[in-house]
């Protein structure tokens, strides 16, 4: 299966199995816009748990914060939402559809680096044990080549944006020959800039109305409530404030289903050190993150850090944690030393001061921030992609199984008796109740057993029990694993114990 058709399946089991919808779809639906399915709230929350137990209840000096998606509109201004939250524009004359600037050149260097890749890896497979990447990445005129073109095209377009020239970017994308995916052609408008806020009134009556925006990121509400926590919660510094939440951006292009959405989920958190101890913290909050994530074992070949080769207005450093989604390396988190820029802007367009006086040193100052932010339906989508698997086993039939790890599945046990007689069922829901208590269950009688059992291989389901007439003569159970389709028999006294110890969060919270 190639990297598209699996993009295809990963949407279509989306659908099928109850993770992912197409909003208002009775209605043709909204573009970029979905509705997450009865599996999919499951698997959202138990990211998110994920998330906010490694990040809030593991540090003592981590709490957390519910802002408001509304906010001041000086707000907007003072974060520069209003005058610089821009994306660079371009349209196709022919095929009449609009792209981002950025992401038609990022793509096109994305391509190169992947050409770059596969000369390494026909290397790899030629020299054996022998190969040494790193110098052939050096020495080979090809896969130099590439990587150069690459790095020249991603300096060159952040010149141009860094310094509002859009005609270079314009250029720079017709001299790379870059078409219209939809149509081929090359005939391009001029780039301008567009504001991806959404704006909305707020007031009883239309005269008395006045303008404010829906957030566009979920940052701000913690750096207005910087002074609020801090005081109340008795922080010292160095400490952070974590926040999940939607945000709102009016993207111009938002495609690859859920990667790229107009109405999304951010899982932030601000951290606030000392002025001058920023990059220290900044690479302290690259190594814990890139930890977090392999922990969930997708595989380590399919994370690498990208530094960004432009860098917003508030920051002096950041860097991105990409994953090989089905369309190729794409952000998943950015890591950003912000630097005193917010909480001196929201100091000068309010009038307040946002200090923290350290006992420490004796002294008043605004502190710097490292910020970690994760999109999570960008999570979502990475773990479907990479948990999906078409199975051919040993009798010659195949299975699709969804290889989520385990912790974080929707449904964590399914509870079925072999019958719906003889009294099966009756002690398959005893079973139940008690499982319930602290675990995601479903039972599930309808249909032979092997059937029951790919539909729950295929939501991702770690452990089904089965009731079968042993069960009433000896009180055990069969114990089927998912992912080794293994099965055992088990005592029902011993079920709580061994299903802990396969699906807990905390063995992924100690790695």
């Amino acid at each position: 299966m190639n990297q598209d058709e699996l993009f295809k399946k990963v949407i279509s089991h989306a659908k099928e199995y109850g993770f992912i919808f197409q909003s208002s779809e009775i209605y043709d639906g909204m573009q970029a816009i979905y509705d997450y399915g009865q599996n999919g709230v499951e698997l959202k929350k138990n990211i998110r748990d994920y998330w906010w137990k490694a990040m809030v209840q593991m540090h003592e000096n981590i709490v957390g914060l519910d802002s408001a998606i509304f906010m001041h509109p000086t707000t907007w201004k003072a974060s520069g939402h209003v005058d610089a939250f821009n994306d660079p524009m371009i349209d196709n004359k022919d095929s009449k559809k609009r792209y981002r600037a950025d992401v038609l050149l990022e793509d096109y260097a994305e391509k190169l680096r992947q050409k770059a890749d596969k000369e390494c890896a026909k290397a790899a497979k030629r020299f054996g044990e022998s190969f040494d990447e790193a110098m052939f990445r050096e020495t080979n005129p090809r896969v130099k080549g590439y990587m150069d073109e690459a790095n020249e095209t991603m300096a060159r377009m952040a010149k141009g944006l860094t310094d509002g020239n859009l005609e270079d970017v314009k250029a720079l994308i017709e001299e790379k020959g870059i078409a219209c995916p939809i149509s081929g052609s090359k005939n391009w408008t001029e780039v301008r800039q567009f504001n991806l806020m959404f704006a909305t009134q707020m007031g009883s009556t239309a005269d008395g109305a006045s303008e404010v925006y829906l957030r566009p990121e979920t940052a701000q509400g913690i750096f207005v409530n910087f002074l609020n926590v801090q005081k109340t919660g008795r922080m010292k510094i160095p400490f952070g404030i974590a926040q999940t939440g939607k945000a709102f951006r009016n993207e111009i292009v938002a495609r690859q289903f859920i990667f790229r959405m107009r109405e999304f989920e951010q899982m932030e958190m601000q951290f606030f050190v000392r002025p001058g101890e920023e990059m220290k913290w900044y690479e302290y909050w690259k190594e814990a993150r890139i930890k977090w994530h392999k922990a969930l074992g997708l595989g380590d070949e399919n994370y690498r850090f990208h530094d960004h080769d432009k860098l917003a207005h508030y920051a002096n450093a950041a860097a991105d944690i990409e994953f090989n989604f089905p369309f190729g390396f794409k952000e998943l988190e950015g890591i950003h030393s912000r630097t005193d820029f917010d909480l001196k802007a929201h100091e000068e367009f309010s009038g307040k001061k946002l200090q923290y006086f350290d006992p420490e040193i004796n002294k008043n100052y605004v502190p710097y921030v490292v910020e970690t932010s994760i999109g999570l339906d960008r999570m979502f989508l990475a773990i479907l992609s990479a948990a999906l698997k078409e199975e051919t086993l040993e009798d010659g039939s195949s299975r699709t199984v969804l290889k989520v790890p385990m912790a974080l599945a929707p449904v964590k046990v399914a509870v079925l008796p072999l019958l719906k007689k003889d009294g099966l069922p009756e002690i398959a829901r005893d079973i139940l109740k008690e499982l319930q208590l602290d675990h995601n269950c479903q039972y599930d009688e309808k249909d032979a057993i092997g059937k029951r059992y790919r539909r729950h291989d295929a939501i991702g389901t770690p452990v089904c029990i089965t009731v079968d007439h042993q069960t009433k003569e000896d009180d055990s159970v069969t114990l089927r694993n998912r992912d080794t389709m293994q099965q055992e028999r088990i005592k029902i006294k011993d079920l709580a114990t061994t299903i802990n110890a396969l699906i807990s969060l905390k063995s992924l919270l100690k790695d």
